[in-house]
């Protein structure tokens, strides 16, 4: 009896020993520590892009695509979970001062979109100034942008051929500063909008955006050409420009796609 107890006991030893001996070398049911906390940075690029002459054929000019650009709004439509959207149809980037406020006899850009610069790595640089007609904003229903839109925006009607930049008809925007932000890669814009709406005279806010700078990229064909975007949006409220409305909120959000092109 007492030598089969030690052996029953010698081999529990080796069963043990055996059993630590795979535990020992087993990490599957470990946890693997948290990983490292690496806060990202972001550096700027070197490109310039400025417009220059906007001289058709000098790639040295940037050119503003119209036609692939966009001025978008949306606000909440009060009472429900949706939101009510639109686009301006006729935009530019141009600084409209005083004696340009007129009615244009033409189709095209009444104005050339020279009226900026953008600068990778100098933000100091960086500037733009833009414009909407705000008889042209287009919800996609007809009867309603020619009617109550015209009414509660304080503007006119459309007039055929003709481009609106009259003072009841005409929004602006003016950047003040440009600040390139390392933990993103974009810029934080401090910019003014002013607008008339159902005021007065027109009144200018300050307020404070995000730019996105989509990088330059080369489309290839017979003639290749090269392209880049700016994509800024920011947010003002209606009601600061005398705008009341009983479907839609006073938060009004702008997302402006500009795009490039040296062609």
């Amino acid at each position: 009896m007492k030598l089969l107890n030690n052996k029953t006991l010698l081999v529990l030893l080796v069963l043990i020993s055996g059993y630590g001996y795979i535990i020992s070398c087993t990490h599957d049911n470990e946890i693997a520590p948290p990983p490292a906390v690496v806060n990202a940075k972001f550096s700027p690029g070197t490109g310039i892009f400025l417009p220059g002459n906007m001289t058709a054929g000098n790639t040295s000019e940037w050119k503003l695509d119209k036609a692939h650009s966009s001025v978008l709004w949306s606000g909440a439509y009060i009472g429900a979970a949706g939101l009510l959207t639109g686009r301006f149809n006729q935009f530019g980037m141009h600084d409209v001062v005083d004696a340009e406020m007129l009615n244009y006899t033409t189709a095209g850009q009444p104005l050339k979109d020279s009226s900026w610069a953008f600068y990778e790595n100098d933000d100091s640089k960086t500037y733009f100034n833009g414009y909407v007609q705000i008889n042209q904003s287009n919800t996609g229903e007809p009867a309603r942008d020619a009617g109550c839109n015209i009414t509660n925006l304080g503007t006119t009607a459309i007039v055929s051929g003709t481009q609106n930049l009259t003072v009841t008809n005409l929004a602006k925007i003016k950047t003040t500063k440009v600040t390139f932000e390392q933990s993103t890669g974009d810029y934080i814009v401090n910019l003014n909008l002013t607008w008339q709406g159902k005021l007065a005279s027109p009144i200018t806010k300050a307020l404070v955006g995000k730019l996105k700078y989509i990088k330059k990229a080369t489309i290839a064909g017979a003639a290749p050409y090269d392209v880049f975007g700016l994509q800024l949006t920011f947010q003002f409220n209606k009601a600061d420009y005398g705008i009341v409305s009983t479907s839609i909120g006073d938060k009004i959000d702008i997302q402006c796609n500009m795009n490039f092109n040296n062609k």
